[in-house]
Order: C-alpha cells, then sequence, then structure tokens
C-alpha cells in the first residue's frame, strides 16, 4: 500500500479502541506497512501522525519488537513529536520497549536494544518529566525511567529528585504514580 493510500486510511482512524485495533490489526497482518506507519507518524505537523502513532501503538502492543529494525528512526523522530494525542502513544510505546527490556522472559528487544539506544529513551523521558506534558506521558516516563535506572546507577537519583520538586504541584494521578515509584526504587535499594 502506498502512502497516500495508507494515509487516507488512516485519515479514517478516529480514537474508539475498536478503530485503533482495526488499523493496528491491518499492520499485524503486513507488517511491511511499519515504514509507511513510522513516516506518517513522524509526519509531526500533520494531524494524521496522531493517528498514526495511536496505531503504532497498538502494533507495539502486540509486536514491539517489529521496531527493532527501525528503533534508529523512531528515536530520532520520538524527540520532535509535539501534538498531545501523538506523544502520549509514543511516550507508551517507550514504556513498551523498557518493559520488554527488563522482563523476566528471553527477548529480541535485550538483544536488539544498545545502552546508548537506552540513555536516548532515557533523555526523552527525562525531557516529557520535566516539560508540559500531560500525566499519561509523565506516568509512562517515570515507569520507563524506574526501570531503565535498573541498569544507570544515575537515574534513579535524578528521577527521585524530580518526583521530589513536582509532587506538591502534580495532579492526583501524578502524585499515585509517584508514590508507586517512590515505593518501587526503596524496594530496588533494598536489594
Amino acid at each position: 500500500m502506498k502512502r497516500t493510500a495508507f494515509e487516507e486510511y488512516l485519515n479514517v482512524v478516529n480514537h474508539s479502541r475498536e478503530n485503533r485495533r482495526k488499523a493496528a490489526d491491518m499492520v499485524l497482518a503486513n507488517p511491511s506497512l511499519i515504514p509507511t506507519l513510522l513516516a506518517v507518524a513522524f509526519d509531526v505537523d500533520k494531524q494524521v501522525s496522531c493517528r498514526a502513532c495511536w496505531v503504532l501503538e497498538f502494533t507495539s502492543k502486540e509486536q514491539v519488537e517489529w521496531l527493532l529494525p527501525y528503533v534508529e528512526t523512531f528515536l530520532e523522530n520520538a524527540p520532535k513529536v509535539h501534538l498531545d494525542p501523538a506523544v502520549r502513544p509514543i511516550a507508551k510505546i517507550c514504556e513498551y520497549l523498557t518493559e520488554s527490556y527488563f522482563g523476566n522472559k528471553p527477548s529480541k528487544v535485550r538483544e536488539g536494544l544498545t545502552d546508548q539506544h537506552l540513555e536516548r529513551i532515557a533523555e526523552l523521558c527525562f525531557d516529557w518529566l520535566i516539560n508540559d506534558e500531560k500525566v499519561a506521558v509523565k506516568a509512562y516516563s517515570m515507569r520507563s525511567l524506574f526501570l531503565l535506572g535498573k541498569k544507570f546507577d544515575w537515574i534513579h537519583p535524578e528521577l527521585k529528585l524530580i518526583l521530589e520538586e513536582n509532587y506538591h504541584t502534580g495532579s492526583a494521578a501524578y502524585k499515585a504514580r509517584a508514590r508507586h515509584i517512590f515505593k518501587w526504587m526503596e524496594r530496588a535499594a533494598q536489594k
């Protein structure tokens, strides 16, 4: 499918789970669409990029390892995403990547991501955490950073500092996630 036809298809995808699931199923059935999906997702000034990011998130939930051949493209372009409905799924994909990397099961993601990739994800998540982003983006970033802190010892102290600084002004959802992260970091420090 050519980009223009796929972009037209994505233009009719709305925010309903059923609609996003249907589009993701199309990509899951035809993985050769992933480069086109990424191209549309990272055409960041177009509204259709948000829809592409939704579909990419749903696809990544099922097959996050399919991003590995395109991880450089993903990490190079993720910081450019700026429309709120697109940033959230990109942050969620970062969380999928870190969860897969640090999971208990053998993972192609663990084999495919380098320390440099992980550091770029950490940088991206810290940017989202300190910038004016929606709480979901911050929550996904907190989780990713907690996991990345298992590998990079400098992350947990920085994360704790940022969470403490912003705790009193954060929303109820922000505070709830921060409390979980504090508990997780405390348990990790005791091991």
